[in-house]
């Protein structure tokens, strides 16, 4: 069976400067990945090489089965669902509209609808909003929702296509705790139907228990990657966030507090 992703030995460079170096990372059928770094750790970089927005300087990539260089890159985006935060340049154009025509154009990958829609993409969509329990706010413009339910809309946006594969950008940024824990909740039912998920965040206590793996990386290479519980240790935090920190385990989620160093008694 084909990996979900693979990268081999990647380099990628900008303008001189190599943001990431040797990336070798894979990623199988049933896993559900985190992805944990800094800002300018590289973890937007990478997210672009998957998606095939950047080609890489050196290495290989299959995703979704795609070898890139030798398949449609085009294609292979249609299969794979995204949320992020730099959706927001659409905000404009996405005020404008229902929840259901931005879940609906989930289809197009496009924000508005320029082509038919079925009647079964109506049901989908009708599906979608139950199942992310957005019912109590069908027929609204995206402009006067939450924070909190824009990114479930967006998420169910992302799902619309039925997706090989979903990515999740940073999905709780900006979030109050109540609104981060509903998206999460949300997330947990998504990676329940076997739907291979990366979750991108600086934010540990994120990996709920429907994550199975975690990749570290820290200016451009990886620190450390595999099952969540070998790789959540502090040591290993502590290396990628470049400061003391102690981590510790509870309700099936990781937590994280910065070490402070103790101060001389007089």
């Amino acid at each position: 069976m084909e990996k979900i992703i693979k990268l081999e030995n990647v380099v990628w460079r900008r303008d001189g400067e190599e943001i990431l170096k040797d990336i070798s990372w894979e990623v199988d059928h049933g896993e559900h990945w985190a992805i944990l770094g800094l800002n300018g750790s590289g973890k937007t970089s990478m997210l672009n090489i998957i998606m095939g927005y950047n080609y890489p300087t050196a290495g290989g990539v299959s995703v979704l089965g795609t070898e890139f260089g030798k398949a449609s890159l085009p294609e292979m985006r249609k299969k794979i669902g995204f949320v992020s935060n730099a959706l927001g340049k659409f905000q404009q154009t996405m005020n404008r509209e229902t929840i259901e025509n931005i879940i609906l154009s989930g289809k197009f990958a496009s924000f508005g609808i320029y082509e038919e829609i079925t009647s079964e993409d109506e049901r989908r969509a009708a599906n979608i909003l139950k199942d992310l329990r957005l019912e109590y706010i069908s027929g609204k413009r995206y402009a006067v929702l939450s924070q909190g339910e824009q990114r479930r809309v967006l998420l169910g946006r992302a799902l619309m296509s039925q997706p090989e594969l979903l990515i999740l950008d940073e999905p709780c940024a900006g979030l109050d705790v109540l609104a981060r824990e509903d998206v999460l909740s949300m997330t947990e039912s998504v990676a329940e139907d076997t739907l291979p998920l990366l979750y991108v965040t600086h934010h540990i206590e994120e990996i709920t228990d429907a994550i199975t793996h975690v990749l570290l990386i820290r200016d451009g290479e990886i620190i450390a990657k595999g099952p969540k519980q070998e790789v959540l240790t502090t040591e290993n935090l502590s290396a990628v966030y470049k400061i003391p920190v102690r981590m510790h385990w509870e309700a099936e989620r990781p937590w994280m507090s910065v070490e402070r160093p103790q101060k001389e008694s007089r």
